[in-house]
């Protein structure tokens, strides 16, 4: 929500509304040029340019941004990624702005589902489980925004979005057996045989929204309503290749999946007086999604409407504190491509919840700060397949809640500590769920699969001139990979491998320093005590990152 006072948000802008929006804002173009160069571990280098150029008027503005960045990688898991963006606008008198955006994005990169497999990640082994397997994407976008500020209390921001993407996962086949040894450690044993797991996505949307001030009531108020449309295909293929000839083949998978949605949202915020705002708000989106198999025929059809109410206060009880809070209802629909797998209607409910969170911020000299309590509370929640061993099902009803913590303390003009805490002492089901065969699924009272209790992060920054150094550290607490919540790791050679993971603590050495207002120079140890640890888990162990350093150079014309 945009607004010119904090507020909560009571009405996101989906279709998934359960856990909140992020925006993500790139950068506007800079006046000149800059170049900036990284290299490290694992023979890592990468290059950026930057360059703009602004009318002599000010009422224009055009550039670009350019990526290059290419490793043999962690584990030998190498990749080669390129990243264009190119965005411009212009004003259209003096109340309108019209801004265009362009961008351009491939990776090759040598990764995979597979892991390792136990004695070899004990052994940090630094080989690729998977040597063969190749994951290709390339993503183009255009955006075009346009803002017209109707009169000082009025504007409306309008924004249209197309997107498409190519994702071809190129994955070999396992033998049987389906592991072999190698230099006394276990490896998957792979075939000839591959094939190519291959999607095509398109987005188009538009998405429109009015903000206008009033004084209705005899209070201050801010009103924002507005609509969203949105169209997205995709376009699911396998292709069975072999060795000799490995990226084309026979098509034996052709399904069409789509999904159309349309969304009205309004909401207002009501100035009670100059310490008290409420703002109430409600948000229907009906959506439809189709899928086709072009193969066999057969095609399913889903539509739903729903209604999500919400409300958001802030209660600016002094200078230095802030009491905000907040009630809404939110959902997700299914993916098509987690519903439907194989031809087969999984028949998965949407994901629902209500939502509430209560907290303080502020300031008091040195010290800032803000608390928050949260609850969600889920109708259904779906289990992904890796939390399983399975296809995704329905999970049912689960509870989440608990407490953020975000506290910076300045202990000197050079010197200060920040950090943040995420302490979820409940991410539980809340009732036994089986399969259509009788299967326990989910045991009441277990933990949702990869929700750590406890997330830590803290940073100690020292700056002083043209010097800036942080040491961060993060602590992650131990989490389940399967809804039955078992301890030991089961290497299941067929597929998926469940099992607790371990909590862990890495640090980060970041560093920079400014040798003159045009060159300025970075260093970095990423997990600074190289820490041996599971990230996650699925075909295999996930290992993290091990020690790495990157030295850079940033050049401003």
């Amino acid at each position: 929500m945009t607004s010119t006072q904090d507020q909560q948000v009571v009405s996101c802008y989906g279709p998934n509304t359960i856990g909140g929006v992020i925006n993500y804002k790139t950068k506007d173009p800079n006046e000149g040029a800059t170049f900036a160069t990284r290299i490290g571990s694992h023979e890592y280098i990468e290059n950026t340019l930057e360059a703009g150029t602004r009318s002599s008027a000010g009422d224009g503005i055009v550039g670009l941004v350019y990526t290059q960045a290419k490793s043999d990688g962690f584990q030998n898991k190498a990749f080669d990624m390129q990243d264009l963006m190119i965005k411009g606008g212009m004003a259209l008198g003096e109340k309108q702005w019209l801004g265009i955006k362009l961008t351009h994005y491939e990776n090759n990169a040598n990764i995979s589902y597979r892991g390792m497999f136990k004695n070899a990640y004990e052994a940090r082994a630094t080989f690729n489980p998977a040597p063969d397997d190749w994951f290709l994407t390339d993503r183009n976008s255009l955006d075009i925004n346009h803002e017209w500020e109707m009169n000082p209390q009025t504007r409306i921001n309008t924004v249209f979005y197309l997107t498409e993407m190519r994702r071809d996962y190129w994955r070999y086949a396992l033998n049987s057996p389906t592991t072999t040894l190698q230099d006394g450690l276990k490896v998957w044993n792979f075939s000839d045989s591959l094939d190519g797991n291959n999607r095509s996505f398109e987005r188009t949307g538009i998405d429109t929204r009015l903000t206008m001030r009033h004084h209705s009531m005899g209070i201050d108020n801010e009103v924002e309503m507005g609509m969203r449309w949105m169209q997205e295909t995709m376009n699911d293929q396998k292709i069975t290749a072999t060795r000799t000839n490995p990226r084309s083949g026979t098509l034996s998978t052709d399904v069409n999946q789509s999904a159309a949605s349309l969304a009205l949202f309004a909401q207002n915020r009501f100035d009670l007086n100059e310490q008290l705002s409420i703002t109430p708000g409600i948000r229907a989106e009906y959506y439809e999604q189709v899928t086709d198999d072009l193969r066999s025929n057969k095609d399913g059809r889903a539509s739903n409407t729903e209604w999500m109410p919400g409300v958001g206060a802030t209660w600016q009880v002094t200078t230095q504190a802030q009491i905000y809070g907040g009630v809404y209802r939110a959902f997700s629909p299914p993916y098509n491509s987690t519903s439907i797998v194989s031809g087969q209607d999984l028949n998965l409910g949407a994901e629902r919840s209500l939502n509430m969170e209560i907290g303080v911020r502020g300031q008091q000299r040195k010290w800032s700060y803000e608390v928050t309590a949260f609850r969600m509370d889920f109708e259904n929640q779906v289990i992904r397949a890796n939390s399983n061993g399975g296809d995704p099902s329905n999970g049912g009803k689960t509870l989440h809640q608990g407490i953020e913590v975000a506290l910076a303390f300045a202990v000197s003009e050079a010197f200060r500590i920040e950090g943040n805490t995420t302490y979820v002492p409940d991410a539980k089901f809340v009732e036994n769920r089986y399969s259509s065969t009788g299967a326990l699924i989910a045991k009441n009272g277990n933990r949702v699969t990869y929700s750590p209790e406890w997330v830590n992060n803290v940073q100690l920054v020292y700056q002083q001139a043209a010097l800036k150094t942080a040491l961060s550290v993060q602590h992650i607490s131990a989490q389940m990979t399967d809804t039955l919540n078992t301890i030991a790791i089961n290497e299941n050679t067929s597929g998926f491998f469940t099992g607790r993971i371990d909590g862990y603590t890495t640090a980060d050495l970041t560093s920079s320093y400014q040798f003159h207002p045009q060159l300025n120079m970075t260093a970095a140890i990423k997990n600074l005590g190289n820490k041996h640890y599971i990230a996650s888990l699925r075909q295999g162990i996930y290992a993290g990152p091990a020690r790495s350093y990157e030295l850079g150079l940033q050049y401003k014309f």
